[in-house]
């Protein structure tokens, strides 16, 4: 029996590292890549070249170049026309030549939101401009539309538009993203349906955020509906409340007789360990994120508000009398918070 081919794809290092905390090195980087390579994945996304030195210096690496070449295209529907300058061929021709190792990304997304534009009028035109800028420059083209479930619920003509004109131009993926992580899988299957019905299952993803707790399961609603890429983080890392879980989803495919039967992917059992050992590694070497200081003032007020309330459950009955009559050398309890002195004796 054949199974159809499944296609997975790692936004760890990219939509991962803007998880609270996370702040990869460029070591942490190749340990990742190379690891998610060897098990199998087969789209590593590398963050955007040219936004920071970390990601630059990556994307320029050869050592740690793979076979397959990827220009992710990113586009704003409502932006002005210079949006489209910058997803366009300058923005396909950027790292060429020295960009294998992981996916280049232009800066903005399609968004497929748009509750007053009319569906076709200019977000198509321009979001398939850019598409076959990228596929004329030699580049395996991706389309992430942004906010397309809200976008379809509001105006599913629009937001169908915007994904086939992305298909139509030379688009080898069009992703679907849960972007706000509010859609619920029965949602995610009918709408998946139908947009399978204008582009081929073969050529769609999904991309589910974690926000209700429920993007595993959009993603295989998803891919019960026709879509045949799907895209998360290893232990669901990612903004706010995460991304799908592939740490959960490679051995539900792997394992669960409605998958396993249908569908193929690259990674295999011998490996599926894996993962977990390089996010470890990432997370002992990570540098987190300078704190606020009108964080830090407020984290160390609530502490000494903590201590301070333990203290006053602490004072017994004649503590409390003296603290009332203001006698503070009567208080037998002392403050062992390190903001303020305790109280003299």
């Amino acid at each position: 029996m054949s199974r159809e081919r499944l296609y997975l794809f790692d936004t760890t290092l990219r939509d991962g590292a803007q998880t609270n905390g996370v702040d990869f090195t460029l070591h942490d980087k190749q340990i990742i890549a190379r690891m998610l390579d060897e098990l199998g994945i087969d789209y590593v996304e590398g963050g955007y070249p040219g936004a920071n030195p970390t990601d630059t210096e990556f994307f320029a690496d050869q050592a740690e170049a793979r076979s397959r070449a990827l220009h992710r295209v990113r586009h704003d529907a409502a932006s002005r026309p210079l949006g489209l300058q910058r997803s366009g061929p300058r923005g396909a021709d950027r790292g060429q030549g020295r960009t294998r190792s992981a996916l280049s990304q232009s800066p903005r997304p399609i968004r497929c939101a748009s509750r007053s534009r009319p569906p076709t009028r200019r977000t198509s035109p321009r979001s398939a401009t850019a598409s076959a800028a990228a596929k004329a420059a030699g580049r395996e083209v991706m389309v992430d539309c942004e906010h397309f479930f809200d976008g379809y619920k509001e105006n599913a003509d629009f937001a169908l538009a915007c994904a086939k004109a992305a298909y139509e131009s030379g688009a080898r993926w069009v992703v679907l993203c849960d972007t706000n992580g509010g859609t619920m899988p029965h949602e995610v299957e009918t709408i998946v349906s139908e947009v399978t019905k204008h582009i081929p299952g073969s050529h769609v993803g999904i991309h589910a955020h974690n926000d209700t707790e429920q993007a595993v399961a959009n993603s295989l609603a998803a891919v019960r509906a026709g879509a045949r890429q799907i895209q998360g983080t290893l232990n669901g890392l990612g903004e706010r409340c995460g991304n799908a879980n592939l740490c959960s989803l490679i051995p539900t495919l792997r394992l669960k007789q409605e998958f396993s039967d249908a569908f193929e992917i690259g990674v295999t059992p011998e490996k599926m360990a894996t993962p977990d050992e390089g996010v470890a590694h990432a997370r002992r070497h990570a540098q987190p994120r300078a704190e606020p200081p009108c964080a830090l003032r407020r984290r160390k007020r609530l502490r000494h508000q903590d201590r301070h309330s333990c203290l006053r459950r602490a004072e017994g009955p004649a503590d409390l009398r003296a603290r009332v009559a203001g006698d503070r050398s009567a208080i037998t309890a002392r403050c062992w918070c390190p903001i303020r002195p305790a109280a003299p004796t």
